[in-house]
């Protein structure tokens, strides 16, 4: 969808943007961020061609924007920026309908536009339609001008910093609304701010930049998890995945080599190793690491007979999770449950690791310990 290439800009000799390169694909709302003056602007500039490379090419659907009429280029993406850019001695309707009206659209479209418009950002249109920018709160004229942006219904838009002058209550209501737009439009939104929360919270995908350079670009977990610079990791905050445990997967905590053994062995040889390994449980798998059960100590102490095999006495309805599964859910279900330990396992069923009470107690204790000694 946007792709720059080998893209150098320099200003006064002074280079803003150091041969990046970077592809943002249909439908995906990437975040660019980094200090004052990293180019994160720029490089959203120059997709619209308000700003031009000194030298590489950006392409839009295929096409190099050089050959691109940059009138027409424009009226295709929808732009929002800080300070909205209502003309002040237009109604919101006529504020609205600036470009379609240009386009030629006609009366009977244009209307059904706005008023659709209106009604997507939550706007009654009787109330609204009429009013002046002025007679708008700073989050109503936002509002109004991520409908502008989406008038004539584009498949690309820049925003630059759209919510960053506002309160952090009406802040916090328009990011809501932007990623409930963009999960219904499927729009591919590029965003600048210099909020590390908002980037996680509005991102598909986060850009971080630094001195005209591109640091990292990947998934707000993977960014998280695996910083790949030392300034992307203080500029995250190292403890920040912590205050965002949806990112915290079960493969995150769990103990990557739980004892396992197969359904064949004698509870006095389950108990053996369970001795030898200072566990009290064992996990139970066949030859492809499939879990079919689990024995616990207190399964053992109720088997009277102890020449009987696992088998014959394993656990065989167990609550497992995947790798994947968000710590969050794994705790909910833990507490839901009652239960003190979980089984996880690969996308193909077999067993990968083993969460327990104790282990999350540890984990987390840990965490905890190093955010205090942090601050």
């Amino acid at each position: 969808m946007i792709e720059f290439k080998n893209i150098t800009k320099s200003f006064k000799g002074k280079v803003v943007l150091n041969n990046i390169n970077l592809k943002i694909h249909k439908g995906e709302l990437v975040v660019l961020i980094g200090p004052s003056g990293c180019g994160k602007t720029t490089t959203l500039k120059m997709i619209n061609k308000l700003i031009k490379p000194t030298s590489g090419d950006i392409f839009v659907n295929n096409k190099n924007i050089k050959e691109e009429n940059s009138i027409e280029l424009r009226r295709k993406i929808g732009y929002v920026i800080q300070q909205v850019g209502l003309f002040p001695h237009m109604t919101i309707q006529e504020n609205i309908t600036l470009i379609p009206r240009l386009q030629k659209w006609p009366e009977k479209k244009i209307e059904d536009r706005t008023e659709e418009l209106l009604e997507m950002i939550g706007m009654n249109p009787g109330e609204f339609l009429n009013r002046y920018p002025n007679e708008l709160s700073g989050g109503q004229q936002q509002r109004i001008g991520v409908a502008r942006a989406f008038a004539m219904n584009p498949d690309i838009v820049l925003m630059d910093e759209p919510f960053s002058a506002l309160d952090p209550i009406s802040k916090s209501q328009l990011q809501d609304e932007l990623f409930n737009l963009q999960q219904e439009l499927k729009k591919t939104i590029v965003f600048v701010t210099h909020d590390m929360d908002e980037a996680i919270k509005l991102g598909n995908k986060i850009c971080i930049m630094k001195d005209g350079n591109i640091l990292q670009f990947d998934t707000p977990e993977k960014i998280l998890k695996n910083p790949s610079h030392g300034f992307v990791e203080e500029f995250i905050g190292k403890n920040r995945i912590w205050n965002k445990p949806e990112f915290i997967k079960a493969k995150d905590i769990m103990i990557t080599n739980p004892v396992v053994t197969n359904a064949e062995r004698t509870i006095v040889q389950a108990v053996e190793i369970m001795r030898t390994n200072n566990v009290d449980s064992l996990m139970i798998v066949d030859k492809n690491l499939t879990l079919i059960g689990i024995v616990t100590l207190k399964d053992i102490r109720k088997g009277m007979d102890k020449t009987l095999k696992l088998k014959n006495i394993m656990e065989k309805n167990i609550f497992t999770v995947y790798e994947e599964d968000s710590i969050v859910d794994v705790l909910q279900e833990i507490s839901d449950n009652n239960i003190g330990y979980v089984p996880v396992l690969t996308k193909k069923g077999a067993l990968a690791g083993l969460i327990t009470r104790s282990s999350l107690i540890t984990v987390l204790s840990a965490q905890f310990l190093d955010a205090e000694e942090e601050i």
